[in-house]
């Protein structure tokens, strides 16, 4: 789980200039939570193409931790980035109040898409790709948005399972505050990532590590020291999510169907 935090540094920083650059782009477009993950692929971002280039988008609704806010706007400010408030709360709430939306997880959908629609529309506006901030965790178990913050056009982390993110945040010199903060997604009072999955991010990346990275089978897991039903609650999380890692499953009905026969690399015509 230890990586070399130069090596890493290099690659993603190289990984993000190349990306946006060769399909025609300069800028990028983030959106900064005041967590750890997208603090990370925002400071990588404008190493890799300098501040002017990142564009980031503070996105609160009415619920939003004051001091995540705080700490977004203190780091986008240190960082020398371009960055914009704006609140969410007119647009979440219209549509939650018309439908009558209480559930807490519709609610947390609602809240990300609506994130997500306006980076997405900002990226028009600058000319940029969005960044992607969900970690290697997140996205191995479904944890997160589909079309919401799991949404992307360029995902510098995403292969950093959440440990790795706060090596490499420490690395790179993310403010303390914002390091040491209980992982949340904000999308309501008193939540956060382990309480929602019931493990803590230690014990939930190595699990994964030796499950994903090394292939290693139930009985062999089990001789590691892993419960099993731990075993089988993030075997089975890693199964039901994997929609949210596709393409949109295609009907196929021609010789060459798209993602199916039709392939290319993702920058091929350029």
């Amino acid at each position: 789980m230890d990586i070399n935090l130069d090596i890493c540094t290099h690659i993603l920083t190289n990984f993000i200039s190349e990306e946006t650059k060769k399909v025609g782009f300069h800028n990028v477009i983030v959106g900064l939570s005041g967590g750890v993950d997208s603090a990370l692929s925002t400071k990588l971002a404008s190493i890799a193409l300098g501040s002017n280039s990142v564009f980031a988008y503070i996105l609160p609704y009415k619920l939003s931790k004051r001091e995540n806010i705080d700490d977004a706007i203190t780091f986008a400010k240190q960082l020398g980035i371009n960055y914009e408030i704006l609140d969410i709360t007119p647009m979440a709430d219209s549509y939650l109040s018309l439908n009558n939306i209480i559930d807490k997880v519709r609610v947390g959908n609602v809240l990300a898409r609506i994130r997500m629609v306006i980076l997405f529309d900002r990226s028009v506006q600058h000319e940029g790709l969005v960044l992607g901030t969900s970690n290697k965790t997140e996205l191995l178990l479904g944890y997160g948005t589909w079309y919401g913050d799991m949404a992307s056009s360029i995902n510098p982390i995403g292969d950093l399972y959440k440990t790795q993110v706060w090596q490499l945040g420490e690395y790179l010199r993310i403010p303390v505050n914002i390091l040491e903060k209980t992982p949340s997604a904000d999308l309501w009072e008193g939540q956060t990532d382990e309480s929602d999955i019931g493990y803590r991010y230690k014990e939930i990346d190595s699990l994964l590590f030796y499950m994903v990275d090394q292939r290693m089978n139930r009985d062999k897991l089990i001789k590691l020291g892993f419960k099993e039903d731990m075993i089988e609650k993030f075997k089975e999380m890693i199964r039901k999510s994997q929609f949210k890692r596709q393409l949109p499953v295609i009907a196929k009905i021609s010789l060459r169907t798209i993602d199916k026969d039709f392939r290319y690399c993702r920058d091929w015509g350029y």
